[in-house]
């Protein structure tokens, strides 16, 4: 059984913010479209923040193009700012990855990153706001 942290009914307006596309994907482990995503071809610098919470996710140092038309990262900022848990719908056996703070569906991640970890955190966009820096 799933101990994944997800806001009840009546918590949800501490999240109004969220679109409802971003509300499908964070509390309903939607995912958007590959390509089509705000930051999958982004080259800006900053740090990704949870979409619903603002916590410290990922660093752009550590973004890379894994060309499968989502954010790609090789590590998060802190490994303590993120969490994994075994997903297998759809047939398949994954590792998603979500907000440590809030619960947030981010993405998944695999092993097949570049160096130094080897990891690929593949993330959508509707997860993520980049806050920018010079």
């Amino acid at each position: 059984m799933s101990n994944k942290k997800k806001p009840a009914d009546d918590d949800r307006d501490n999240f109004s913010h969220l679109s409802q596309e971003q509300r499908e994907v964070c509390w309903n482990k939607g995912t958007e479209a590959p390509f089509t995503g705000k930051y999958w071809n982004s080259h800006e610098k900053g740090v990704y923040r949870c979409a619903a919470c603002g916590a410290e996710l990922f660093s752009s140092d550590t973004k890379f193009d894994s060309g499968t038309g989502w954010p790609s990262f090789y590590k998060p900022v802190k490994d303590a700012n993120v969490k994994e848990e075994t997903d297998t719908s759809y047939g398949m056996v994954r590792t998603e990855v979500m907000c440590s703070k809030c619960g947030a569906h981010l993405g998944h991640v695999f092993d097949d990153g570049p160096n130094p970890t080897g990891l690929r955190y593949c993330i959508n966009s509707l997860s993520l706001d980049l806050e920018k820096r010079g």
